[in-house]
């Protein structure tokens, strides 16, 4: 049975840790504000572009002189894995949700006989994922946005990944994030960034602007050269975003349950504590009564 002394000290260090994660709920709620507003701004403009790139790549058909970051390597030998997770735990299940669909995604690859690269854009995704394919990992970029998400961070890992392709390191290359939906939800993403994958339904008949045909200047070509880099850079760009909403609305809910689970085991702790010190008290009580009545 611990004494009076060990369950104040235990009533203390739980009242610290629910003190640190109220806290964190605090500051993780003022930071997810900002990051959600960031995440839903830059929605709009992703979806524009992929939409604009895949009705150029059906104008142009399969026709030769394609862009390679569109018509690909011809091949789909070697898979680059780009597992966006943060580099800071206690968010909840938010790492291990996209490691779990990571795991899924190069387990499937492996088994179809493809050669699987791992490229970690954050620390928590290297550190679940070199346990069963650390030999797979190529990379790991760390502290991406830690202090200010920007433009310029993402086109850093984007940058890399085009490096990689360029130099013939891989044929295809997929995103793996969490899309933000509230700060209890978040939905595991795989999106195929190299070679360009049209939307399924892309197209301008899907713009309610019936069969309209369009001419470009400069042609087709020109503008996939231009926008099919850029395209990976914003679409990593909004991985980001959507992971650091996801982050924080995850971070936000556990650290408030576990100040309520706090809250809770005080309470529990404190009625130990009393009927233990009442049980002292009685059995005092007990004594001095039954030391009189032997004298």
């Amino acid at each position: 049975m611990p004494s009076l002394k060990d369950l104040r000290n235990r009533i203390n260090s739980v009242k610290s840790t629910q003190k640190i994660t109220a806290a964190m709920k605090m500051v993780a709620a003022a930071k997810l504000r900002r990051a959600q507003e960031q995440a839903m701004a830059a929605r709009p403009y992703a979806e524009r572009m992929e939409r604009m790139l895949g009705s150029l790549a059906q104008a142009m058909g399969g026709q030769a002189g394609a862009p390679q970051l569109l018509a690909g390597t011809g091949k789909s030998d070697v898979h680059l894995v780009v597992v966006m997770t943060s580099d800071r735990g206690l968010c909840g299940s938010f790492n291990s949700s996209i490691v779990r669909e990571a795991r899924k995604l190069i387990r499937d690859l492996l088994a179809q006989g493809r050669q699987v690269k791992i490229l970690c854009v954050g620390r928590k995704g290297r550190d679940q994922l070199r346990r069963d394919f650390g030999r797979l990992i190529v990379a790991t970029l760390e502290e991406v946005g830690r202090r200010k998400l920007a433009y310029a961070d993402a086109q850093g890992v984007a940058e890399r990944i085009r490096a990689m392709f360029d130099a013939g390191e891989f044929d295809v290359a997929t995103l793996v994030y969490n899309r933000f939906r509230s700060a209890m939800s978040q939905t595991v993403t795989v999106q195929q960034v190299i070679p360009f994958a049209v939307p399924a339904g892309d197209g301008t008949r899907e713009t309610g602007l019936g069969n309209a045909i369009y001419e470009y200047e400069p042609g087709e070509d020109a503008i996939l050269g231009e926008l099919l880099p850029r395209n990976i850079g914003v679409q990593v760009f909004r991985a980001l975003l959507e992971n650091a909403a996801s982050e924080h609305g995850a971070r936000m809910t556990a650290m408030d349950s576990a100040t309520r689970n706090a809250g809770e085991m005080i309470a529990k702790l404190t009625l130990n504590y009393n009927r233990t010190r009442q049980a002292y008290i009685t059995k005092e009580l007990i004594e001095i009564i039954s030391g009189a009545e032997a004298l």
